[in-house]
């Protein structure tokens, strides 16, 4: 098996702006490439669902109100209801007969990755009415054995004893990874038969980290405590991430969907984990899920001194009391993220209980009978802030009643008003997105050039239309920024190189940028084999993205006759690029790649490539052992042919090399000038002849070009 290896330049290369040429046939949807079979359409719809469960003085569900005994007000300012519908579940399931109860719905798929389009709406979402939907999640990567046991044990009880025809139940595991271990189904045993599934060795439960101080920890004759901080940011995002994409996954279904959590507990690390929580949060609420916690530890003892299992504590805090206060904080601070999850969700956390049957009977009566509605914010601010939302019964005659409602929700946020953490997540979802995001154009090639025998330099260049971007004027400069994204992957998916960079203009007004091209370039160094390139641009005025992914090659030159680079095409060359900084640095300038290849006639022309290892003209098999050896005796023969159609218009003198001029590369390096006045406007052809007169061996890439007047 080939093994990649991969690096990224520190900084970027070169910033350039040239002139916008007209890019032929292509059309700013060509801007992107990829897996074109699906389709992204966007829809905005500010309809807010509010579940709420009416009661009266002696506890009982009340029915049969109306659409117009009802008040919604959002941060005190009265609002239109839009839609209104009774879920009488309970009622509903006992006066229909019972082969309508379906078997199994087909709703809850595996979800894609954050970031991903959202799935359609089930087809059978309409069948759903008045059915209890639950979704008992097991999240594997924080529990123990005994933990996960325990739940199971849970969740089969609930189905023996507790399910009603009504409920239709699904069970996900997050694990290495989140799987939907059982889709929607009605059947208690096919449940009971994918609950026994999780036995004691399913479980991948850790202690969480430490933070690199020995005060308090167990004394275990380790050489030194590990800061274990970042890992445990990471996978508390993961837990986040895994619940955001269960309640994505059923976003197209309207009625109230419940998640039962089963966790040993999640803890944050200070704010680090406060965007991914918001972000699972908002997608519950807008999907209408609510999130029931069940912290599986139970009823905890938290004996001074730790359990008997455990060593020694190092520190004084034994003897303070200051290492039972942190215990229980540590604890508290487990059970933090459960509450905020189930209470801003429209749910319930169940923590220190060893009653877990609890956690069935609140989901089973906060669906039993509910108003569903919905209204449309008549606030068209796109803050992100929390909206208080309050629902009241017009009727005197309801005095008493009580309503049970979530409190509110987080208004969405357009790019003005997004935090730094929710850019940098956009970005993120966009770059692990299936489908391409088409609002900003953007260009991409790359090329290839041998660093050694099994490596390769692989330049990638990058350009966004200046037409497009929405420069501001300060003073006498045009002002804009563009975040980039992107990332390299093999033949097995495996993420092999990364990019990331904030690109600041400040260009002169005078240069007419919106008529000009930004191109940004860097470039991976990686092994002969295939690759899927993608980026991820986003100006960052309004916030528009525009994506490119493509596949790419690199051959491996090992076993071609005449081993030959990419030919680069351009009209600039960077004089303050340093030796070492790019292999593509020669004689102390590097050429930058033009992408369109479109050039003007009063620009100049430049191209580059290079050859490796030519063949000797006298072999040792052909020489005496003793006879000296001549020093690097290559010839090498190369030219440019310039095509107008079938006609050649125009070819540059013959070059001859006899040496090697990049030897730490065993490569002889071409840079050629052409004179653009030579050539008319119009497409040309272009042909670089290179022929290795000692072997025998040639080789005539082609590469198209556009001359303008």
């Amino acid at each position: 098996m080939r093994q990649s290896l991969t690096t990224r330049l520190a900084a970027l290369v070169t910033l350039t702006s040239m002139l916008l040429s007209p890019l032929g046939a292509q059309s700013p949807a060509s801007s992107t490439s990829g897996d074109q079979s699906g389709f992204r359409i966007k829809v905005s719809s500010e309809l807010v669902l509010v579940n709420v469960v009416v009661r009266d003085r002696d506890g009982k569900v009340v029915r049969g109100l109306t659409k117009d005994d009802f008040q919604v007000s959002e941060d005190n300012k009265a609002q239109t209801i839009a839609s209104f519908d009774l879920q009488d579940v309970d009622v509903a399931t006992a006066q229909a007969p019972a082969a309508e109860a379906p078997s199994q719905a087909m709703v809850l798929t595996a979800p894609k990755p954050p970031g991903a389009a959202a799935p359609p709406p089930p087809p059978n979402a309409g069948g759903l009415r008045d059915h209890r939907l639950v979704v008992l999640f097991f999240d594997l990567s924080g529990m123990e054995p005994e933990e996960i046991d325990r739940a199971a044990k849970a969740a089969e009880k609930y189905v023996d004893t507790q399910m009603s025809p009504a409920d239709l139940v699904a069970v996900a595991a997050l694990a290495s990874q989140l799987q939907v271990v059982q889709d929607f189904t009605a059947d208690r045993v096919q449940l009971k038969r994918t609950l026994q599934k999780f036995n004691l060795s399913s479980g991948q439960g850790f202690q969480e980290g430490a933070t690199g101080d020995t005060e308090g920890t167990a004394d275990n004759a380790a050489p030194f405590t590990p800061d274990d901080t970042d890992y445990n940011t990471f996978n508390t995002d993961r837990r986040l991430q895994a619940l955001q994409s269960l309640a994505k996954a059923m976003g197209g279904i309207e009625q109230k969907k419940s998640i039962v959590y089963f966790s040993g507990g999640v803890n944050r690390t200070g704010i680090d984990n406060q965007t991914q929580l918001r972000a699972a949060i908002n997608t519950a609420v807008k999907s209408n899920v609510s999130i029931y916690a069940v912290d599986i530890r139970g009823l905890q003892a938290l004996p001074p001194g730790g359990e008997a299992q455990r060593a020694s504590l190092r520190g004084v805090g034994l003897y303070s009391g200051q290492s039972e206060r942190n215990a229980l904080n540590a604890n508290f601070s487990s059970q933090e993220t459960l509450v905020t999850l189930a209470e801003d969700t429209g749910g319930r956390a169940f923590t220190d209980s060893n009653d877990f049957g609890k956690v069935f009977q609140r989901v089973q009566q906060d669906t039993a009978t509910y108003y569903l509605i919905g209204y449309r914010s008549n606030n068209p601010v796109r803050d992100g802030r929390y909206r208080h939302i309050t629902v009241k019964l017009k009727q005197a005659a309801t005095a008493g009643y009580k309503l049970e409602y979530r409190s509110g929700y987080y208004a969405p946020r357009d790019f003005q008003h997004s935090t730094r953490d929710d850019r940098e997540s956009q970005l993120e979802a966009e770059l692990a997105s299936e489908l391409p995001a088409t609002d900003l154009g953007v260009y991409l090639a790359a090329a290839y050039f041998r660093v050694d025998d099994a490596h390769y330099f692989v330049p990638v260049s990058i350009v966004v239309p200046g037409s497009e971007i929405p420069f501001t004027r300060d003073a006498d400069k045009d002002k804009a920024t563009l975040d980039i994204i992107g990332l390299v992957r093999d033949e097995f998916k495996r993420v092999v190189g990364n990019a990331r960079e904030t690109v600041k203009l400040n260009v002169e007004g005078t240069q007419e940028v919106r008529r000009k091209n930004v191109q940004y370039n860097t470039g991976f160094t990686l092994a002969p084999g295939p690759y899927h390139l993608k980026f991820v641009i986003r100006e960052n005025q309004t916030g528009r993205l525009g994506s490119f992914e493509t596949d790419i090659t690199i051959p491996d030159l090992r076993k071609a006759p005449l081993r030959m680079s990419s030919v680069l095409v351009g009209s600039q060359l960077n004089s303050s690029a340093k030796k070492g900084a790019s292999p593509l640095v020669h004689e102390g300038t590097e050429l930058i790649p033009s992408i369109t290849h479109v050039f003007s006639a009063n620009q100049k022309l430049y191209f580059y490539y290079e050859v490796y290892e030519p063949a000797k003209a006298l072999k040792p098999a052909q020489a005496a052992k003793d006879a000296p050896q001549p020093k690097n005796p290559i010839r090498l023969l190369t030219n440019i042919a310039f095509f107008n159609g079938k006609l050649k218009t125009y070819e540059t003198p013959l070059v001859e090399a006899k040496e090697l001029n990049t030897p730490e590369r065993r490569a002889a390096v071409f840079q050629f000038e052409v004179p653009i006045t030579q050539l008319r406007p119009g497409f040309y052809t272009c042909q670089v002849n290179v022929i290795d007169d000692a072997a025998g061996n040639f080789a005539f890439p082609r590469v198209p070009l556009l001359v303008r007047r």
